[in-house]
């Protein structure tokens, strides 16, 4: 088992508890509670940082010893850089352009929902607006599949 996956647990309770004791500082003295939060923030954001280097890092993994597999599995790793950097652009790609449609379809929503109260009748149009704005969100996932394709 990866050690990783031993200490998650233990690292989520603990992050849950200090995050409640910092909300707890700050309703008392605000900026203590703020400061304690920033570090929090810090602490995670170095632990995630470490996390990435080392799977980074990793060497891949081979099903044992013996002959063909494992002259596959060689192969196939020789451009493993090129790969990894692939995989991490798709992984971008789809989160950036998920972040910005959620973003989008916030806002043409709401301002489709204000409109269709005032006439019912621009469902269509309006739902089209919302359409275009998720559109976002596909062009990054093909973007993501071409990525994947050439890796």
């Amino acid at each position: 088992m990866n050690p990783w996956f031993a200490v998650l647990p233990l690292v989520l309770i603990i992050t849950v508890l200090l995050a409640g004791g910092a909300l707890a500082l700050i309703r008392r003295r605000r900026r203590a509670g703020v400061r304690a939060l920033l570090g929090l923030n810090g602490v995670l954001m170095a632990g995630a940082l470490a996390l990435l280097v080392s799977a980074l890092n990793a060497a891949p993994a081979t099903a044992g010893t013996g002959g063909a597999a494992a002259t596959a599995v060689a192969a196939a790793t020789d451009g493993s850089d090129s790969s990894g950097a692939a995989l991490i652009g798709a992984a971008i790609a789809v989160a950036g352009s998920s972040i910005g449609a959620a973003i989008a379809v916030a806002y043409t929503g709401s301002a489709a929902l204000a409109a269709m109260s005032e006439r019912p009748e621009i469902f269509g149009r309006a739902m089209v607006v919302v359409g275009l704005a998720e559109g976002i969100a596909i062009y990054g996932l093909i973007i993501s599949i071409i990525l994947i394709g050439q890796a």
